[in-house]
C-alpha cells in the first residue's frame, strides 16, 4: 500500500473530516493566575443555536474579532480585558467568561453582568450559572473555605495535589453557583484543563437532573393509569357481556396509546440524563480526587444526592415499561376472551345453519318426490289423450279401453319421471363437483 503523505489521492469517507476534526473541537484554553471566570449555559434548539451563532458572530465583529464560522461549534475571542469562550451543544450553548483584572480577592465583583462589564444576547433560558475564582497557593485554604457554605463544602485535592477545588453547589444571591481553584503547582494549560472540568462538572450535573422534574411531574400521571388498569382488570375478572367487553377493550386501547405517548415524552429526557450523569463520572475521574481534611470529596457528594435523582429517572422509565407490558398483555386476555365469546356464537350459528340444511334437504326431498309424481301425473295425462286418439282410430284391441291402457301406462310413467329427476340430480353434483375443482 502506498503511503498517504506520497499524495495519493485516496477516495475518504465523507466523514472522516468530521470526525477528526472533533478530538480538536473544544481545546483546553491556558489560564494564568489569578482569574475570574463566569460560565453561562443556556438551553437551545435548531433554531436558537442558529440565531445564536449569528449573535456571537456579531459580537465578534463590534469588537474587531474574527467571527467563528458557519459550522462552528466552538471559537474564543479576545475582547479587551475579557475572553469569551463560546461552545455549543447538542441541547445547549455555553459561555465562559475570564479576566484577570481585580481577580486577586475571590469573588469581589459577584455579577459582571449587572455591572455592565459584560454584555451578550441570551440565546435561550438559564440553565447554569457559575462564578469560577482561581487563585494562587498564597491565598489560605481555610480563608476559602470561609466563602462558602460549610454544610454543602467539597473541598479536594486534584491533578496529583497540584490544585485544591472548592464548590458548594449552592446558588448565591446573584444567581451564581460559586467555584473556586486554588493553584498550588499547575502550569497555565493545567490550569485552564482543571477549571474547564470543573465547569463540565457543574454543566453535566445541572444538565442531568433535569429529568428528575420530569420524573415528578409524570408519576401522578402514571400512578393514575394504573389505577384505571387495575378498575378495568377487576371489572375482567368479575366477568362481563360481550358489550360491555368491547367498552372495556376501548378503555385499554385509550391507556395505552396515553402511556406510549408519555413515554415519548419522557425517552429522550431520562436518555439524556442518563449520558450527562456518565459525563458527570468521567469529568471527576479525570481530576482525580483526593480526599482534604474533613471535607467530604464531590464524588461523595453527588453519589448522595445525584445518583438517587438518577434512579428516580431510570425507575419511572421503567415503571412505564412495565406498565405497557401488563396493557398488553391484559389486553391479550380481554382479546382472547372476546375471541372465545365469538367462537362459541359462530358454533351455535353453524349448528342452527346445519339443523336448517337437514331440514332443508328433507324438504328437497319431499319437494322432489312431489315433483316425480307429478311429473308421471302429466306423463299419464299425455298419454291418455294419446290412449284415446288410437282408441279412436281403432288400432287398439276391442278388449282394451283407453282408461285401461292409461292405467297400464302408469308404472311406465312413474319410472319415467323416476329416471329423469335422478338424471337431474346427477348432473347437478356433477357440475357442483367441477365447480369446487376449479
Amino acid at each position: 500500500m502506498n503511503d498517504a503523505k506520497t499524495g495519493t489521492p485516496w477516495i475518504e469517507h465523507e466523514s472522516r473530516a468530521a470526525v477528526l476534526a472533533e478530538l480538536h473541537a473544544r481545546p483546553f484554553v491556558p489560564l494564568k493566575v489569578p482569574r475570574r471566570i463566569y460560565h453561562f449555559a443556556f438551553e437551545t434548539n435548531r433554531e436558537r443555536a442558529a440565531a445564536d451563532r449569528a449573535a456571537v458572530a456579531q459580537l465578534a465583529r463590534d469588537h474587531g474579532a474574527e467571527p467563528p464560522a458557519a459550522d462552528a461549534k466552538f471559537h474564543y475571542l479576545i475582547l479587551g480585558d475579557w475572553r469569551l469562550r463560546w461552545e455549543q451543544h447538542t441541547e445547549f450553548a455555553t459561555y465562559t467568561w475570564s479576566t484577570g483584572v481585580d481577580a486577586e480577592t475571590p469573588f469581589r465583583h459577584p455579577d459582571p453582568v449587572a455591572a455592565g462589564d459584560i454584555a451578550f444576547q441570551q440565546p435561550g433560558p438559564l440553565i447554569v450559572a457559575t462564578h469560577l475564582s482561581v487563585t494562587g497557593a498564597d491565598t489560605p485554604l481555610e480563608d476559602i473555605a470561609a466563602l462558602f457554605k460549610s454544610q454543602s463544602l467539597c473541598v479536594i485535592g486534584i491533578g496529583k495535589e497540584s490544585a485544591h477545588a472548592f464548590v458548594d453547589f449552592a446558588v448565591d444571591s446573584h444567581g451564581f453557583t460559586r467555584m473556586a481553584l486554588r493553584v498550588r503547582r499547575a502550569s497555565p494549560m493545567e490550569t485552564g484543563r482543571l477549571a474547564q472540568r470543573m465547569l463540565e462538572v457543574e454543566t453535566y450535573r445541572t444538565m442531568a437532573l433535569l429529568g428528575l422534574p420530569l420524573a415528578r411531574a409524570v408519576t401522578p400521571e402514571i400512578s393514575a393509569m394504573e389505577e384505571s388498569l387495575s378498575d378495568i382488570t377487576h371489572a375482567l375478572s368479575a366477568g362481563q357481556d360481550p358489550q360491555s367487553n368491547q367498552a372495556l377493550l376501548k378503555r385499554l386501547s385509550d391507556i395505552l396509546a396515553a402511556n406510549e405517548a408519555l413515554a415519548t415524552r419522557t425517552a429522550f429526557r431520562f436518555g439524556a440524563s442518563r449520558a450527562y450523569h456518565a459525563l458527570v463520572k468521567n469529568r471527576l475521574d479525570l481530576l482525580q480526587e483526593s480526599k482534604e481534611g474533613e471535607y467530604p470529596t464531590i464524588s461523595n457528594f453527588l453519589s448522595a444526592r445525584l445518583d438517587p435523582a438518577i434512579e428516580t429517572c431510570n425507575a419511572v422509565e421503567a415503571r412505564q415499561t412495565r406498565f405497557s407490558t401488563d396493557v398488553a398483555r391484559t389486553t391479550n386476555l380481554m382479546r382472547t376472551g372476546l375471541t372465545l365469546d365469538m367462537e362459541r356464537q359462530n358454533s351455535a350459528l353453524l349448528d342452527d345453519m346445519v339443523r336448517r340444511t337437514r331440514l332443508q334437504m328433507r324438504l328437497n326431498r319431499m319437494v322432489q318426490g312431489i315433483s316425480v309424481a307429478g311429473l308421471a301425473y302429466y306423463v299419464v295425462g299425455l298419454f291418455a289423450y294419446f290412449a284415446k286418439g288410437l282408441k279412436e282410430a281403432g288400432v287398439l284391441p276391442a278388449t282394451l279401453s283407453a282408461d285401461m291402457a292409461e292405467a297400464i301406462a302408469v308404472p311406465f310413467a312413474i319410472a319415467v319421471a323416476w329416471a329423469f329427476m335422478a338424471r337431474v340430480r346427477f348432473l347437478s353434483k356433477r357440475a357442483a363437483k367441477e365447480e369446487l375443482g376449479d
